[in-house]
């Protein structure tokens, strides 16, 4: 049964975070409140208590600005835990979504998926948590210390109001210089880090090719890139970062200035002087604290919009009712793939198979078997058409309840760092009942006394990708991983590439026992060996349906187009054999 409708889970996140904006607004305005306490002690006490000589009326005061700063430090803690639970809140909700969607994206794009929506995830939480927050949430506030500032003389606000403006002005230009230089950077330096891993990935071809010299010369193109940019942007924003210090101290030192004249004029006094320039001080701390960590800033917006072209349109996966098990009777209805540019991959294939039918897929390379394999399983969704496992779409079917009827054993061989038990049961938490079926699945696969030879049996290590097993190992592992839960569909993608002539045989079995237990099953293989056990096949040619029927009519069909070749004049059998050769067994 499909996944219920919901709405995309970036935006059911976000539209749950702002409620938490409310008690931040309330937090940070008693916080920027209370950043009056300073001004507003020394004020009294150049007013009351130098007037008065009270030291009755100093321990008062002193004694209400302490409860003001302790209370003012207490709402600064209790705000910056709230970002920091709305951090990992976030992260918690948010990670198994991405997760998916790279996964889902690195299955239909090849090569295009990869971890790095959950390291922009990481840096839009990492930005929640750090400082470069603060200057956002207390700007807002920068109106509050202005109005002071006009409240004890206008021309020392009019001063303070356009040196704020002259200051936002080049917070702005800030952001405009640093902006392509930091994007650039990133998108280099993104690009540098999947060299990087590709020629990690790739170790044995680098070393047995003598290929690390020109890759690094690759690699180290888009480090200089990045590094040239990162540059760049540092050089511009650290250059208007310093233009915006001198211009905030030459606008406390305006200040003071005018201040001291006025009281000359006896039109303030020393108190007004010096709490004007803390007070401006304070109202544009928040845009210089900007310009500093805009850096940061401009990443965590980057990151984010990165989050929401790869999963703005993502549900989060809730609880589906599973459906019975299907009886294996599998139909594809009129299949047709198509790359982004509109080239076609597949175009109108249709058969069906009855339950206990195993077909085989065979034509010339690039006509378009594994892709219509990957369609099959449910790993890519087509163009048109409709694959379906006893009526039921499998594009469409909830992947976690369609995983349990369908094995696939893809044609890159992809195993996990774990034991074989683990990667045999797809990593279903083991307990006795999972581990008689990892067991069952071994023995059917013919793999079980092969896996009892290794140094722990079921218990043993193969690392990371398999690596510490042959290429045949690992594809007999990854068949009993496909065989697990007694599926009802099997759909093998070159089975035997890695198999010796045991490893043949005991294929052979295994698809003899599924046949018997009522399982469908569907293979691209090419060596006669297994070709006894099949019922029907399907012949593709660049994309096409050429050829579907009984194994042995089709066989007869084959054989006759090349009897009918080999009767043409040689100036025609040439031609004719360019095209007979893409409907042959290579």
């Amino acid at each position: 049964m499909k996944t219920a409708k919901h709405p995309p889970a970036l935006q059911v996140v976000t539209k749950e975070a702002r409620r938490a904006v409310r008690p931040l607004i309330v937090f940070t305005a008693g916080i920027n409140i209370l950043m009056l306490t300073g001004t507003i002690y020394m004020l009294q006490v150049y007013h009351r208590v130098l007037s008065s000589h009270s030291v009755e009326t100093l321990l008062m005061l002193s004694l209400m600005a302490t409860c003001a700063l302790v209370t003012m430090a207490g709402l600064d803690v209790v705000r910056s835990r709230m970002l920091a639970t709305i951090g990992a809140w976030m992260n918690a909700r948010l990670a198994p979504v991405l997760l998916t969607a790279s996964v889902e994206l690195s299955a239909v794009s090849p090569g295009q998926g990869n971890g790095r929506a959950l390291r922009d995830l990481d840096q839009v939480k990492n930005f929640f948590t750090s400082p470069s927050i603060y200057p956002i949430l207390d700007a807002p506030w920068a109106p509050l210390f202005f109005a002071a500032i006009f409240l004890m003389h206008p021309w020392l606000g009019w001063l303070a109001l356009t040196g704020g403006v002259g200051l936002f002005a080049l917070a702005f230009l800030n952001e405009w210089v640093t902006r392509k230089p930091l994007t650039d950077a990133g998108n280099a330096q993104a690009r540098a880090h999947q060299q990087a891993e590709a020629a990690i990935r790739n170790a044995e071809v680098v070393q047995a090719m003598g290929m690390m010299k020109p890759l690094l010369e690759v690699w180290r193109a888009q480090q200089d890139k990045a590094s040239n940019e990162q540059t760049t942007a540092t050089n511009r924003g650290s250059t208007i970062s310093a233009i915006a210090k001198c211009y905030r101290m030459a606008l406390q030192m305006g200040v003071l200035g005018i201040g001291a004249y006025l009281v000359l004029r006896n039109e303030a006094s020393p108190g007004i002087m010096i709490s004007a320039s803390i007070l401006m001080g304070r109202a544009l701390a928040p845009v210089e604290q900007a310009i500093g960590t805009w850096k940061a800033t401009i990443g965590a917006r980057a990151a984010y919009k990165r989050l929401v072209a790869i999963a703005g349109n993502r549900q989060e996966d809730v609880p589906v009712f599973p459906m019975p098990r299907p009886t294996g009777r599998f139909t594809a209805e009129n299949i047709t793939l198509a790359r982004k540019d509109g080239e076609p991959i597949l175009r109108g294939i249709s058969f069906q198979l009855r339950p206990g039918e195993v077909l085989a897929m065979i034509g010339p390379s690039a006509s378009g078997k594994t892709s219509l394999a990957r369609i099959l399983a449910g790993a890519w969704r087509p163009t048109g058409g409709r694959a379906l496992l006893d009526g039921m779409n499998v594009a469409e079917w909830a992947a976690e309840d369609r995983g349990l009827h369908v094995g696939y054993l893809p044609q890159d061989i992809e195993l996990f760092a774990g034991t074989v038990a683990e990667n045999i049961a797809r990593f279903t938490k083991l307990n006795h009942t999972v581990f008689d079926k990892v067991v069952k699945a071994a023995q059917t696969a013919g793999v079980h006394e092969l896996i009892k030879g290794l140094p722990k049996g079921y218990d043993t290590e193969i690392g990371e990708a398999g690596a510490s097993l042959s290429g045949g190992q690992r594809q007999r592992i990854g068949l009993a991983r496909a065989f697990f839960g007694n599926p009802a569909l099997l759909i093998l993608d070159e089975p035997n590439s890695n198999l010796d002539k045991d490893g043949e045989d005991a294929l052979a079995e295994a698809i003899s026992a599924a046949k018997h237990t009522g399982m469908s099953v569907i293979l691209i293989a090419h060596r006669p060996s297994i070709m006894e056990q099949v019922d029907k096949v399907l012949v593709l040619n660049r994309g096409q349906q050429d050829l579907f029927g009984p194994r042995d009519a089709v066989f007869a069909e084959i054989a006759s187009r090349n009897r009918k070749v080999a009767q043409m004049p040689k100036v025609a059998q040439m031609v004719v054999k360019e095209k007979m050769t893409e409907v042959k067994e290579a």
